[in-house]
């Protein structure tokens, strides 16, 4: 049996809108803005899961804000808890709070590293622009 065509690639942006292989690479200032924004939406996440720790330590442990903050902030950060929850929720907080912790940071760090990473692939693996911003590299003579 016959394979159908393979379809041609469409214009439009990839998966999160990031050009494709058949696209030009992207102007600098346009990459830099691309940059920023992630660094934004990992320090909304990351501002965000502080929150919710601080919020856990607070209500759950009795603790002051400041020392919730303390003690979420060390979490998050990988360092290590500074209170010993006494309450039965306060430890199952702790402790799922202390796993979502592991995987947030590393999910931050690829948000944060994603546009860079697709650039540098992106470049090696462009085709070649018939416009000529960017042309294959010639082989040595």
């Amino acid at each position: 049996m016959a394979r159908a065509p393979r379809p041609e690639p469409d214009d439009g942006p990839g998966l999160f809108g990031w050009e494709r292989k058949h696209h030009r690479l992207l102007p600098w200032p346009d990459f830099v803005v691309r940059v920023l924004r992630s660094l934004v939406l990992a320090a909304v996440l990351i501002g965000l899961s502080l929150l919710v720790g601080m919020a856990g330590y607070h209500w759950l442990e009795h603790l002051g804000w400041l020392d919730s903050y303390l003690n979420a902030s060390m979490i998050l950060s990988g360092m290590g808890p500074l209170w010993s929850p006494l309450s039965v929720s306060g430890k199952l907080f702790a402790g799922a709070y202390a796993l979502y912790s592991g995987v947030a940071v590393l999910a931050f760090a690829g948000v944060v590293a994603a546009p860079i990473g697709h650039r540098l692939l992106h470049r090696f693996h462009a085709e070649d622009d018939p416009d000529g911003d960017h042309p294959a590299p010639q082989p040595p003579a």
